[in-house]
């Protein structure tokens, strides 16, 4: 069974954070063969959310929320969007998709959500009524489109 929770940084608890830190690592870093610094400073800022699935105590599913202003100026962000390798076959990345949208805009009902979306995953994001809004670019070695999600679509 899933448990779904939501968190500031400082609320994480420690062997959570870690767990989170970790499938973020073995996701971003080992499987996609990217090298980069996963620790932007953006975790620990006050309005930051770490919205994560729990399955049998294990992190399963996680995203990160920014403010409006902390990542993009006119927008707030969903980024980090991760689902252990094991819980894919399961669907999860929709569910952990749907609750990042409903969370955020609970969070910061007057903005419109963007996210630099790698560009294979377009057509994952698309489904959830973002639309691109940029030519490909390169991050950390692997294409990327920044995609928005006006606030008038409805989920």
């Amino acid at each position: 069974m899933l448990t779904w929770h939501c968190q500031t940084f400082n609320e994480l608890p420690n062997n959570t954070l870690y767990d989170l830190l970790k499938l973020r690592s073995d996701v971003f870093v080992v499987e996609q063969n990217c090298v980069f610094s996963d620790m932007d400073n953006l975790d620990t800022l006050p309005n930051t959310r770490h919205l994560f699935a729990l399955q049998d105590n294990k992190v399963v599913a996680y995203v990160r929320l920014l403010a409006k202003g902390d990542c993009y100026p006119d927008h707030s962000s969903i980024g980090r969007v991760v689902v252990a390798e094991e819980s894919r076959k399961d669907k999860l990345g929709h569910v952990l998709m749907t609750n990042a949208i409903k969370e955020t805009l609970n969070l910061w009902p007057d903005s419109p959500i963007k996210i630099g979306a790698q560009s294979h995953l377009e057509r994952f994001y698309q489904s959830h009524g973002f639309i691109t809004v940029s030519e490909p670019y390169m991050e950390d070695g692997i294409e990327h489109y920044l995609m928005t999600r006006e606030l008038e679509v409805t989920y």
